[in-house]
C-alpha cells in the first residue's frame, strides 16, 4: 500500500501472521525498514517489484528491532546483495542481531538469524536517504527498539511500539513488551512530531485523529 510518493507500506503473510516492512525509494536507491521472518527473501522481492522497485536497488536495511520477525531474512539479504548492503540499527540491539547474545524474546531457536550491523543509530539522528529519516529510541518492546520519522512525508514508522486495529492505534502490545513503563514513555516522544500516517507493522497504517489518539495513549487513557 502506497503510504506517499517513495514511501510503501508492504503487506507479507508468513503463515497467517501479516506483517508491515516499508520499503523507501528515489531515483539513487531503496531502503527497506525491517526484514520480516526467516525464508521471507522472495515474498520481500515480490513486494518490491509490485510496488516498481527492483530488488537491485536495495542498498540500505534499517532494523527497529531484534525480534526474529524483525530480522528474519537478513541473512538471506546479506547473502544475495553482499557488500552492496549496509545495515543500520540501535546499538543495545547490535549484539543480539550479530548473533553475539541470544535473542531476548527468541532464545529458544536452535538456528536464529544472525547478520552484520555495518552502523549503530542514536536518539535524534538524521539518515540522509530518499529524504531524512530522523532515528527516535523508543525502548520498551526491546531495549534498541527505534522508529523512524519521515519528515517530508509525515510518516511514522512505529516498528512495534505500538500496533493497530482496523486503522485505530491499540498503544503498546503488553504481552511482548519487555518495559511497559519505558515503553509508555517512548509514546510521549511522538506527541510534538507532525504526523499524518502511521504504519505500525503488526495492524498496518492509521491516518485519523493520531495526534490525539497518542495523547491519550501516552497518557494511559
Amino acid at each position: 500500500m502506497e503510504v506517499s510518493k517513495g514511501v510503501e507500506m508492504l503487506h507479507l503473510d508468513f503463515q497467517g501472521h501479516i506483517i508491515h516492512p516499508t520499503l523507501l525509494w528515489d531515483q539513487e536507491m531503496a531502503v527497506l525498514i525491517d526484514t520480516g521472518f526467516p525464508g521471507q527473501i522472495e515474498d520481500l522481492r515480490a513486494a518490491m517489484e509490485k510496488a516498481g522497485v527492483p530488488f537491485d536497488k536495495l542498498k540500505v536495511v534499517i532494523l527497529t528491532h531484534q525480534d526474529v520477525d524483525h530480522i528474519g531474512s537478513l541473512p538471506e539479504i546479506l547473502k544475495e546483495r553482499g557488500i552492496d548492503i549496509k545495515v543500520y540499527a540501535h546499538e543495545l540491539d547490535k549484539p543480539y542481531i550479530q548473533g553475539e547474545m541470544p535473542l531476548i524474546k527468541d532464545g529458544h531457536l536452535e538456528n536464529p538469524p544472525k547478520g552484520k550491523v555495518d552502523e549503530t543509530l542514536i536518539d535524534g539522528q538524521e539518515l540522509p536517504f530518499c529524504g531524512t529519516i530522523r532515528v527516535i529510541h523508543t525502548p520498551g518492546h526491546t531495549p534498541g527498539h527505534i522508529s523512524l520519522y519521515l519528515e517530508h512525508s509525515k510518516t511514522l514508522i512505529a516498528g512495534d511500539s505500538m500496533y493497530s486495529v482496523d486503522g485505530i492505534l491499540g498503544g503498546v502490545h503488553v504481552p511482548t513488551t519487555l518495559d511497559l513503563n519505558a515503553a509508555r514513555l517512548s509514546l510521549e516522544k511522538y506527541i510534538d512530531l507532525d504526523i499524518a500516517s502511521v504504519v505500525c507493522y503488526h495492524g498496518g497504517l492509521c491516518h485519523v485523529n493520531i495526534k490525539d489518539q497518542i495523547l491519550a495513549l501516552s497518557q494511559g487513557i
